[in-house]
């Protein structure tokens, strides 16, 4: 938050309150119209009001922003598309933020999260209508307002119906709520709300879709990996997991997030639960389970209940033992009489054949029997390969994601220059470097040469023996 003494006095006509936030384009201010009403202003960013291009693309949004309806939006007010930094005022919502929300109360249960969905696909439904994509829906956008939640913050939403005016891989958004085509820059349409709307449920039930830490490794996991939906109760996992789809075309559409999550369902619109599972990309393939992990696997479902074991085997070894039991007791007591017998007719007991008694070394003749030979030593544990990762000095650091053989993280983070990471494990090492070309590796000791262009994110894989 700015100091007062920081805040603008003024934007256009509005009297400048105080700071409510800054996001991916700009800043929000709590303002005053002339007439006393509240309304929330936010300012582009310098960098892109720099931009003639974003300036275009800005004044198409305002119009198409100002057609936007609905129960769950905050309807824009005003804007100034020519200013020096160019600002979009909307109506102010009073209410704590959906992740404010989730901070001060805890998760959402399943009621308040359908409750929550059915809201955000309603406004998503108002903003697709008027040909805009919202671009930036996150848990901060959201306003938990007295009377339902509503969706705030079109600065950044982008007109469907507008040609190419945004550079090339130029990526607005949030980490972590950006659909694979955001993160790689490309067009987006609807359909990157609708993933960005499945994260946001993940958030609101007390989960991160693509876990923590760096920009770049959210980024990095939303493209290429399955996201986690374990804080999801199990009736909403097969829709959310269809909505995180990497590919747009497997994402289901608002009026059937809509059909499916409200009070009402709809069944000519509600899709089958099967059909949601199957379109979701990111569903646990035919992989081998780990028993101690399976409850924990992203994206999985609850493993159904085994049925009861058979009591037919258990019978049946019941049997086995008793029968054993009693040919032991009728052998002890054939036995006991024998050597009765024996002593009353002065015979030498009787005594059981030499091969039941001893090894089979000692019954060996001596001749042939094989030098002894000392007991083998367990078997030391396998060493284990060692990854040494150094910053280069002179760059800015990288991100790095490390992880063991059984998909455990060893690290996830952000290394400066001049920093030295180190993991080990007995069988294989996952990385993936966010800038490759400011990482030296050093495998078992021997330093590996690369020749990364700047930026350019690496998967690396380090298996037993390479």
């Amino acid at each position: 938050m700015e100091n007062d003494a920081d805040l603008p006095r003024r934007i256009g006509v509005y009297a400048v309150e105080r700071e409510l936030g800054a996001g991916g384009m700009g800043k929000v201010y709590l303002a005053r119209s002339p007439g006393g009403r509240a309304v929330a202003v936010k300012v582009v960013r310098p960098e892109l009001a720099a931009d003639p291009h974003f300036r275009e693309r800005f004044r198409a949004e305002v119009a198409a922003a100002r057609r936007v309806g609905g129960f769950h939006t905050a309807p824009v007010v005003d804007a100034d598309p020519d200013a020096q930094s160019p600002w979009l005022a909307t109506a102010y919502v009073p209410g704590p933020t959906l992740a404010e929300l989730v901070e001060r109360q805890g998760p959402l249960d399943e009621e308040r999260l359908r409750s929550l969905g059915a809201a955000l696909a309603e406004a998503l439904q108002a903003v697709h209508a008027c040909g805009l994509v919202h671009r930036d829906l996150k848990p901060g956008n959201i306003i938990m307002a007295e009377d339902g939640p509503r969706v705030l913050d079109f600065g950044i939403a982008r007109a469907v119906e507008a040609t190419r005016l945004t550079a090339t891989g130029a990526t607005f958004g949030t980490p972590g709520y950006l659909a694979p085509e955001q993160a790689r820059g490309e067009q987006v349409n609807g359909a990157a709300d609708v993933f960005a709307f499945g994260a946001v449920l993940v958030a609101a039930a007390g989960g991160s879709a693509f876990g923590g830490g760096a920009p770049m490794g959210l980024m990095y996991r939303s493209v290429h990996e399955p996201a986690d939906l374990s804080a999801l109760p199990g009736e909403l996992r097969a829709l959310v997991g269809a909505c995180l789809a990497k590919d747009p075309a497997d994402r289901p559409a608002p009026e059937t997030l809509l059909a499916s999550l409200g009070p009402d369902p709809n069944p000519d619109l509600v899709p089958d639960t099967n059909t949601l599972a199957l379109a979701a990309p990111d569903r646990p393939r035919a992989a081998p389970p780990v028993p101690a992990l399976a409850p924990d696997v992203p994206g999985g479902v609850d493993e159904p209940p085994r049925p009861a074991p058979s009591r037919k085997p258990r019978v049946i070894t019941l049997l086995i033992v008793a029968v054993a039991v009693a040919s032991a007791l009728a052998g002890g007591l054939l036995a006991l009489t024998r050597q009765g017998d024996d002593k009353k007719s002065g015979s030498p007991p009787a005594t059981a054949p030499e091969s039941r008694r001893t090894t089979p070394q000692a019954s060996t003749p001596q001749a042939s029997a094989p030098p002894s030979e000392p007991p083998s030593p367990r078997p030391s544990a396998a060493p284990k390969d060692r990854v040494t990762i150094v910053v280069t000095a002179g760059s800015e650091g990288s991100w790095i994601s490390a992880k063991g053989h059984n998909g455990r993280s060893l690290f996830d983070g952000t290394l400066e220059s001049g920093e030295t990471k180190e993991f080990a494990d007995k069988r294989r090492i996952d990385l993936v470097l966010g800038d490759a070309s400011a990482v030296q590796l050093v495998v078992n000791g021997k330093v590996i040469p690369n020749d990364f262009s700047p930026g350019q994110v690496e998967r690396f894989t380090y298996n037993r023996g390479d």
